[in-house]
């Protein structure tokens, strides 16, 4: 079984348009709500796919009842932890042509007791799991370190570990050495200081975090697809997506698929990249099942041996 944890979960609203312009009045396709956060996300993805998973996370407020609605409908395994605050609510813009905007909350201020129960619900839920996800960013009241407290007391009861985080969480988390971090291009640059343009950039970054703690890294580059990078070599996929739709969650999905098939080497990567192609090809944050994959049109390059496209 697969754990994931959201501290921040959201309520995501997601409307189409031709193209955002600012200042005006524009129609939209009828919006779409879904269940948000990243590990939300992933548990909706496994889920999809037949694979056992439980999302722990907090709930407070109407959005909250709202949020533990929407997850019952599609049947998922929850632990939730009440809180005082209310669960926050993003807003999407996805434009014909693939371009997404988000506004995202800050989220509900936790007190130190909800950190510290949520905390425990984890621990408690991950017992005699294979992978706990840890992902997404951190309500006002949660401390830096968290994720690398997380890891640690998860590691310690035989539970490997996946980190999706970013600035100081992810950098905070390296040091308790997580089995697998997720970071996109962006991230991956934000925390080496390094340039990430190319597939090769992102293994010379993905490298400097595994001197800091990472054990594999396995880095969404957008439409460039993604890098894997682990102690025995380094690959890069990518899958051509002929309509994009929306990029909301495509980076959950990709990590949803490399965990569904053990998470280790190039085929773990193959099938990480047509997740999370198939999620860009559709409406919202929702997440590919088995009839919108196509695994034959991932392309795989072992880095050290081919020339990667730029």
């Amino acid at each position: 079984m697969i754990v994931t944890f959201t501290a921040n979960p959201s309520l995501d609203r997601t409307a189409e348009l031709d193209a955002l312009v600012r200042g005006e009045v524009l129609r939209t396709s009828p919006a779409r709500v879904d269940a948000g956060g990243k590990g939300v996300n992933v548990t909706r993805a496994l889920h999809a796919n037949g694979i056992a998973s439980v999302a722990v996370l907090p709930s407070g407020g109407f959005e909250g009842q709202q949020l533990a609605g929407l997850l019952a409908a599609e049947g998922l395994h929850t632990k939730t932890v009440p809180i005082a605050g209310r669960i926050r609510a993003n807003i999407t813009i996805a434009e014909a042509d693939g371009t997404t905007t988000k506004l995202n909350e800050p989220g509900p201020l936790l007190a130190e007791a909800e950190v510290a129960a949520l905390g425990e619900a984890l621990v408690q839920t991950a017992s005699g799991s294979a992978w706990v996800v840890l992902a997404g960013s951190l309500p006002p009241g949660a401390p830096d370190d968290l994720y690398a407290e997380l890891t640690e007391r998860l590691h310690h009861i035989g539970a490997r570990v996946a980190v999706d985080a970013e600035g100081p969480l992810l950098r905070a988390t390296l040091a308790a050495g997580p089995d697998v971090i997720k970071p996109n291009d962006e991230e991956l640059a934000d925390a080496t200081g390094l340039p990430v343009e190319t597939p090769q950039d992102a293994v010379a970054a993905a490298r400097v975090l595994q001197e800091h703690g990472a054990r594999t890294v396995l880095a969404s580059l957008g439409a460039r697809g993604a890098v894997l990078v682990e102690e025995t070599g380094a690959h890069h996929a990518s899958a051509l997506v002929r309509r994009p739709r929306s990029t909301v969650g495509a980076g959950d999905a990709t990590l949803a698929g490399f965990l569904s098939v053990g998470a280790v080497g190039p085929d773990a990567l193959m099938t990480a990249v047509a997740w999370g192609a198939a999620a860009v090809s559709l409406p919202g944050s929702r997440m590919p099942s088995p009839a919108d994959l196509d695994p034959a049109a991932v392309r795989l390059v072992a880095l050290d041996s081919e020339e990667v496209p730029k």
